[in-house]
C-alpha cells in the first residue's frame, strides 16, 4: 500500500477534549510512517478543504502536539457548516476530492458531531462514486453524548462535571440565601434530542436532600423536579425520563 496523506478538520461547538483528540489522532499517524504521509489539518473545519487553506501539522514538533492535550477551543478553527446532499450540492464534494487529490490524500478524519459523521460518509459515497479511493473516519465530539453506538462520546464528561460542579455552586448558594431571597433556581442545561446532560446534574448530589431536587412521581412517562434547585432540558421528556430510569438504581425513582 503507497504511502497517502490524510486530512483532519474539528467542527461544531468545541468541547473541553476536542483537542485532546486531535493530539491522539497526530500521534497516531506519527507512528504509522509506512502508510500516513503528512497529516494537514484543515483551517476552521471543512471550510479549509473547499479553500485549500490546509495546514501541514508534520513542522510541528512532537512537544507542540503533546501541547493540544491541553489547549482550551479549537487548536486548527471550527465551522459550523452544514454539507447538503450530493445531489443538490455535487459541486461542493467534486471541489473536496479535487483537492484531496491535489494533495495525495487518502485519509479523512471528521472530528464532530452528527452532522459531521454524516459528512464524512457523504464524503465516502462521492469519493466511491468518482472511483477515487479514500477512507473516511468521523471522530466522535459532542457535549450531548448522542452519537449512536458510541458510549461515552468525548467532550460529554467534561459537560458532565460542569454541570454538577455548577449546580452544587447554585444549590450552596441558594441555600445561604433562601430565607430572604431565592428559594427556587431552575437550571436549562443543553443536550439536543437526549437528556444525557440533564440526568449528569444528579452528579451534584452526595447526599439524601442535596440538589437536584426531585419527588416521586405518580406519572409514569413525565419529568418533573420540585425543590429548592431542578434542571430542565430542550430535550423531549420522554428522553429524559428514559436516560434518568437508567441511571437510577433498581427500586428507586427519579421523575
Amino acid at each position: 500500500m503507497a504511502v497517502r496523506n490524510a486530512f483532519y478538520a474539528q467542527s461544531g461547538g468545541v468541547t473541553a477534549v476536542i483537542n485532546a483528540s486531535a493530539c491522539g489522532l497526530l500521534q497516531t499517524a506519527r507512528q504509522h510512517r509506512a502508510k500516513i504521509g503528512k497529516v494537514y489539518a484543515g483551517r476552521n473545519g471543512i471550510i479549509g478543504a473547499l479553500t485549500e487553506d490546509l495546514i501541514d501539522t508534520s513542522v510541528e514538533s512532537e512537544a507542540s502536539i503533546a501541547a493540544l492535550t491541553h489547549t482550551p477551543g479549537a487548536a486548527f478553527g471550527s465551522c459550523r457548516y452544514k454539507l447538503g446532499s450530493i445531489h443538490e450540492h455535487r459541486a461542493q464534494y467534486e471541489r473536496l476530492i479535487e483537492v484531496f487529490d491535489a494533495h495525495d490524500i487518502g485519509f479523512f478524519f471528521y472530528n464532530g458531531g452528527g452532522d459531521s459523521q454524516d459528512t464524512a460518509y457523504k464524503v465516502s459515497q462521492m469519493g466511491a462514486g468518482l472511483g477515487y479511493p479514500i477512507v473516511c473516519v468521523g471522530v466522535p465530539k459532542t457535549v450531548d453524548n448522542d452519537l449512536p453506538i458510541t458510549d461515552c462520546s468525548p467532550g460529554f464528561g467534561s459537560l458532565a462535571k460542569y454541570i454538577a460542579t455548577s449546580l452544587r455552586e447554585a444549590a450552596f448558594d441558594l441555600a445561604a440565601m433562601s430565607r430572604t431571597s431565592t428559594q427556587v433556581f431552575v437550571l436549562e442545561v443543553m443536550g439536543r434530542h437526549a437528556g444525557w446532560a440533564t440526568a449528569a446534574s444528579g452528579l451534584a448530589a452526595e447526599h439524601e436532600g442535596d440538589a437536584p431536587s426531585s419527588r416521586q412521581s405518580r406519572k409514569p412517562g413525565k419529568l418533573s423536579c420540585s425543590g429548592r434547585v431542578a434542571t430542565s432540558s430542550r430535550a423531549s421528556t420522554r428522553a429524559v425520563t428514559a436516560t434518568c430510569s437508567a441511571l437510577t438504581p433498581r427500586g428507586s425513582s427519579v421523575s
